[in-house]
């Protein structure tokens, strides 16, 4: 499955780190639903499938370990991965023996909070492997960090890769600057300055495509770009 298909709970009452969990699984490509408590989450599990449940342990009206615990005694199987600040040995335990799948203690690092929750729903099938991705006449080796084009292989960055990689997922579509800068820059230039996207475009299109005779990319005026 698509992370774009996949829908991850959350449960935690803290709205900070709620709206920080929900931007880092959003910018990996993944569908939330944020609660800050138990009052509604059987409902929405009544109605909605979600493949995962993040859940802090020190929410109000119920402890989270005692609220997966009811769930798990009422026959729910879905995967849980435990976010909380008890991080005492017996704590770990107390999460894994009421039933979570997985235990991360807070402060935690974004990039390992991810890799977690990526391993994990792996690991349950939920995500299909997507290190390699083919594309026409590409074969992108994302854990390599090399593109094949007609079977000559060509090493990308890492950033090269990652760009690669988003335009393939949304081939076809055209892509808005914005989107674009949103998707793969975050803070890490001006808003208005996209003269380093463009140049990161054309040496990708370099790489790829030194020729020009492929016509994988495509600048639409004023708009952005379409890969197709």
């Amino acid at each position: 499955m698509l992370k774009e298909k996949i829908e991850i709970l959350i449960i935690e009452d803290e709205e900070d780190i709620l709206e920080l969990v929900e931007y880092l699984l959003k910018k990996e490509g993944y569908k939330t639903a944020g609660f800050l408590s138990t009052e509604h989450v059987q409902q929405f599990l009544d109605e909605e499938s979600p493949s995962l449940i993040i859940a802090d342990r020190n929410l109000p009206n119920v402890e989270g370990s005692e609220f997966i615990s009811n769930l798990r005694d009422q026959g729910y199987t879905i995967p849980v991965i435990f976010l909380s600040a008890k991080d005492k040995q017996s704590d770990i335990e107390d999460g894994f023996e009421r039933g979570g799948d997985d235990y991360i203690t807070k402060p935690f690092q974004p990039k390992e909070f991810i890799l977690r929750v990526n391993a994990l729903l792996r690991r349950t099938g939920t995500l299909a492997s997507q290190d390699i991705i083919r594309y026409k006449e590409i074969t992108l080796n994302r854990t390599k960090k090399i593109v094949s084009v007609k079977s000559e292989d060509i090493a990308l960055t890492q950033f090269e890769c990652d760009l690669l990689y988003f335009l393939i997922q949304n081939a076809g579509k055209t892509i808005e600057r914005e989107i674009l800068h949103d998707t793969l820059w975050q803070d890490k230039m001006e808003h208005s300055n996209y003269n380093a996207m463009n140049v990161a475009v054309s040496r990708l299109k370099k790489k790829i495509d030194p020729e020009g005779k492929l016509g994988y990319f495509h600048a639409v005026w004023g708009i952005g770009y379409k890969f197709e």
